[in-house]
């Protein structure tokens, strides 16, 4: 029995290591990896032990070579917390978490050893009170290491964790409690006002916890866990299998009521994907993914990926106004390998003098959900060596599109589909669209098996279910071209297409070229109903010097979208305005500019 658990820990130990040489930029050289095939068998009688067999499947990493090859078994008893987090604690104990304060003066490590203890007492806490299997929990914690360990502690007893943004009004909050029935929140000490202005609201709530402090009628998460016992055996836990349902995210509602989507324990093993395809990530990195941990991409760059590959995760508590020089400093005092940032930061960052800093650790940058300049991939190229790679995915998927490691990066493409799915670009019959033509990005889901990492529908199913999975593929939503070679470019939402005479226009093209202009800061374009063409364009635009705006500048910026996008997408009305309608994501709301929502 012992050498059967030591055997299944070296294994596990094993399992990422990614061997590999380096693309030169001036000689075509392979990249060569294994991926890890775990198939887990739990011995009857004896649930706290089970073995791994490693099936490591050697491809030449480019890649229609991986598309070929590639594929991931989920056990059907898979549980994130006990068979990573516990196991690399057991047997390859390493740090986990980099935890940096606010103002940057405190660096802690904290390792799997640590969270497999926090999360074990957190666990017993929980059973103690009655929580476990299918109980759902409303989580507000920010970026600290405490959200680690409730989010773990739910694995462990299969309550359904419910990420929340630190921007989620009592409103918002009452709303994720009532769709999901949810008996217990965990949260810190500055949203327990706004949980208790709703309570009535909310009569399933039967416990209030609170991290990192006290508040009149809760429960404190340390008292909690001091009481608690440090061990949980697998066995005296409720057990779970992968397809039961592990979290719920709530979509950011940018044309509706925000969507609840169920993330089973399979989720978090698909996402071997994201981290080898998109991210690269390697044993050992540090990786630094700027994020509000209540956004389903923290999942992706604070969670799942990064702790599969065993990489080391950048947990900055920063909060308020955006300092670059104190995210750019980090960078280079923590040795930052791989690094994920929205658009916004890197627009930011090329405002600086990059010389200032050593980027001689960053292996590999990241970017996603928005439209990049040339000039600012360019210009972070210049000094840091790398391209910054954008990659694409949903609440309801890991990622599905990137640009892969060692393949060319084209500026403005999301990159290739993803090994393990059939992506492709297809017509509202469900037909495969040509090349260069506009279509919805969706994923075949009528194959042999469903595609590792995408949800089965959402919760209570109905329409939005409807809407979604038809003629065979899941709909995102989204819409985007496919080039000869394969390449994925973002049009925008379905919903957001604007219909002009006989052209089909996406706001995010027209929006990405107006960012061009050196004085719009900010816009967001929309159809207006016209007689004649059906629709025009309309661009709401914040200026970098608002006492400009008027006639001529109008006339300046049309003129400068037409010769930078087909003349016929030039927005023929502009209104300045100070601000966007936006989602708590930061998602502009285009519906309420509509007068829709």
């Amino acid at each position: 029995m012992l050498a059967a658990n030591r055997r299944a820990s070296e294994a596990l130990a094993r399992g990422w290591k990614i061997l590999r040489t380096f693309p030169s930029q001036k000689k075509n050289v392979t990249l060569v990896g294994y991926v890890m095939i775990a198939k887990i068998r739990i011995k009857k009688g004896v649930a706290s032990v089970w073995e791994v067999t490693m099936d490591l499947q050697k491809f030449n990493r480019d890649y229609s070579t991986a598309v070929k090859d590639y594929h991931i078994d989920i056990p059907d008893d898979f549980n994130f917390a006990f068979d990573i987090i516990d196991a690399r604690a057991a047997k390859n104990d390493g740090v986990a978490v980099i935890a940096v304060s606010r103002d940057g003066e405190t660096i802690r490590d904290i390792r799997y050893s640590d969270y497999a203890e926090d999360s074990a007492r957190l666990a017993n806490a929980f059973l103690s009170l009655g929580l476990g299997k299918g109980d759902f929990g409303c989580l507000v914690i920010g970026r600290i290491p405490e959200w680690y360990t409730v989010l773990f502690a739910c694995m462990k007893v299969g309550a359904i964790s419910m990420p929340g943004t630190n921007l989620l009004t009592a409103k918002d909050i009452a709303y994720r409690v009532q769709r999901s029935k949810a008996r217990f929140v965990v949260v810190t000490p500055e949203h327990c006002e706004k949980v208790d202005a709703v309570r009535g609201d909310c009569p399933t709530l039967e416990h209030f916890i609170v991290v990192g402090g006290t508040h009149p009628g809760w429960l404190s998460l340390d008292e909690l866990m001091a009481k608690a016992s440090p061990t949980l055996a697998r066995k005296d836990a409720p057990p779970t299998i992968a397809s039961d349902m592990m979290m719920a995210y709530f979509t950011s509602g940018t044309t509706s009521m925000p969507k609840m989507v169920p993330r089973d324990f399979g989720y978090a093993l698909a996402h071997a994907a994201t981290a080898l395809f998109w991210m690269d990530l390697r044993e050992g990195d540090v990786h630094w993914t700027l994020t509000d941990t209540g956004w389903a991409k923290a999942a992706w760059g604070l969670l799942f990926p990064p702790l599969l590959a065993g990489s080391k995760i950048v947990l900055y508590d920063g909060e308020g106004a955006f300092d670059p020089h104190f995210h750019l400093d980090l960078i280079q005092r923590l040795k930052v390998s791989t690094f994920c940032a929205p658009p916004t930061v890197y627009r930011l960052f090329a405002q600086q003098d990059l010389r200032k800093y050593d980027f001689s650790s960053l292996r590999r940058s990241l970017g996603a959900g928005e439209p990049l300049n040339p000039e600012v991939i360019r210009y972070w190229q210049k000094h840091t060596g790398n391209v910054i790679a954008d990659g694409y995915g949903q609440t309801e998927t890991i990622n599905i599109v990137g640009n892969f490691p060692g393949m060319e990066t084209r500026f403005g493409s999301m990159g290739k589909p993803v090994p393990g799915f059939d992506i492709d670009i297809i017509d509202d019959d469900g037909n495969r669209q040509p090349d260069n033509e506009v279509g919805h990005i969706a994923i075949r889901t009528d194959g042999d098996s469903w595609p590792p990492g995408l949800f089965d529908g959402y919760y209570t199913g109905g329409e939005p279910d409807r809407e979604a999975f038809r003629h065979g593929w899941y709909y995102t939503g989204d819409t985007a071209k496919r080039d000869a070679d394969g390449y994925i470019w973002f049009e925008g939402r379905a919903d957001d297409l604007i219909s002009s005479g006989a052209y089909r226009i996406s706001p995010f093209e027209v929006e990405s070229a107006l960012l061009e202009h050196p004085e719009v800061v900010e816009s967001a374009v929309i159809g207006i109903p016209d007689e004649t063409r059906g629709q025009l364009v309309k661009a709401y635009i914040i200026l970098k010097s608002p006492e400009k705006a008027g006639p001529e500048l109008v006339t300046d910026i049309q003129d400068f979208c037409k010769n930078l996008t087909a003349p016929y997408k030039y927005p023929r009305q502009i209104e300045f305005v100070d601000s966007l309608p936006k989602t708590i994501s930061g998602k502009i709301r285009r519906v309420e500019l509509r007068g829709e929502g």
